[in-house]
C-alpha cells in the first residue's frame, strides 16, 4: 500500500443509449448488447488506509444501500485485492445521490469508482484493459463504467469497448419504487423475448451529433416488458414527450425514464416542467 489517501473518485450514473437483449443464455443470464453513456448525476467514492475494509455510506440517496458483503463496493474492493495478492484494507466512503435500483447503474458505478481509487491508493499500477477484468468479477455492469465515458458492451457486460459519440442532454425521472435487472429480463423472457434491431445505423447518428435521428432510433428491449408491469413508465414517458422530449426512453432496466433533448437549455426547460433532473453525457466529445 502507498502512503497516499484519502483518493476520491466520482461515479457517474448512467443510462443506456440503446439496450439489446440477444438471448437467454443456458446459465439463465441474457447476452446483451449496449451503449453506455455516464451523465452527469453522480455518486462520489472516496478511498482512505485503513487497517481492515470499511464501508461508510452518506448523502440522500444513502438509505435502502446494502453495507455488507453483497455490497459491489466491498465486492470490488475484495477482487481487487485478490488481483494484487494483498489484504483488502481500506476506509471507503460513499456519497450517495443516484437513486437505488433505478436502471441508473448507481451500484456498479460507485464499484468501477472504487476500483479506480484503490488501484491508486495500492499502487496497484493496473491499466483501465486490466481494471475492466477485475471489474468484470464484480457485476454484469461495473466494466463497462471503469472507463468514465461511453462505451459499447456486449455479452453479459465483460466484453467492452470505448466509442466516440456526440454530446448529448437528457431529462431523467426516476420512479418511486425499485425494479431488479432479474425480474425485468425474466418478463423479457415471458413476453417472448423480441430483440431490437442492428444499432449500427444507431451508432452512427450517435457519432455524427445527429440528435433528431438518434431519437428516431434509440431503444431499450427491457422497456416493453417493464411498463407493461408497472403503468407509471408510461406516464413519464408521455410526460417527457408532452413537455418537448424529443424521445423518452426506459434506463436500463427501470424504473428511471430518461427523455433526449436538443442541448442543455432545452434539458433545463423538460426538467423544469416534468419535475425531473437535468443532465449532460460525460466523455462524449
Amino acid at each position: 500500500m502507498t502512503d497516499l489517501g484519502p483518493i476520491r473518485e466520482p461515479a457517474p450514473a448512467k443510462l443506456n443509449l440503446f439496450l439489446r437483449v440477444v438471448r437467454r443464455r443456458d446459465d439463465g443470464y441474457h447476452d446483451v448488447e449496449t451503449a453506455v453513456q455516464p451523465v452527469t448525476l453522480a455518486d462520489g467514492v472516496e478511498a482512505s488506509p485503513s487497517e481492515d475494509l470499511q464501508l461508510v455510506v452518506v448523502g440522500p440517496e444513502a438509505e435502502g444501500v446494502p453495507r455488507g458483503s453483497d455490497n459491489l463496493v466491498i465486492r470490488a474492493a475484495r477482487a481487487l485485492a485478490e488481483e494484487a495478492g494483498i489484504g483488502p484494507r481500506a476506509r471507503l466512503l460513499v456519497a450517495k445521490k443516484v437513486p437505488v435500483a433505478a436502471g441508473l447503474g448507481g451500484g456498479s458505478a460507485d464499484a468501477a469508482a472504487a476500483l479506480r481509487a484503490l488501484n491508486e491508493l495500492w499502487g496497484c499500477g493496473l491499466g483501465a484493459d486490466l481494471l475492466a477484468g477485475v471489474a468484470a468479477r464484480v457485476g454484469s455492469d461495473v466494466p463497462a463504467l471503469v472507463y468514465g465515458g461511453p462505451v459499447l458492451a456486449r455479452g453479459r457486460g465483460e466484453a467492452v469497448e470505448p466509442i466516440e459519440v456526440a454530446r448529448t442532454w437528457w431529462v431523467l425521472v426516476p420512479q418511486r419504487f425499485g425494479v431488479s435487472a432479474a425480474d425485468a429480463y425474466r418478463w423479457w423472457d415471458e413476453d417472448g423475448g423480441v430483440t431490437g434491431p442492428d444499432p449500427a445505423v444507431l451508432l452512427e447518428a450517435l457519432r455524427a451529433g445527429d440528435v433528431e435521428a438518434v431519437a428516431g432510433l434509440a431503444f431499450n428491449d427491457l422497456e416493453a416488458p417493464v411498463a407493461g408491469r408497472h403503468p407509471q413508465i408510461e406516464e413519464a414517458r408521455g410526460a417527457l414527450r408532452s413537455a418537448g422530449a424529443l424521445r423518452a426512453l426506459l434506463c436500463g432496466s427501470g424504473p428511471t425514464v430518461a427523455g433526449l433533448c436538443r442541448d442543455g437549455p432545452h434539458a433545463e426547460e423538460v426538467a423544469a416542467a416534468v419535475g425531473g433532473i437535468a443532465v449532460g453525457s460525460i466523455g462524449a466529445r
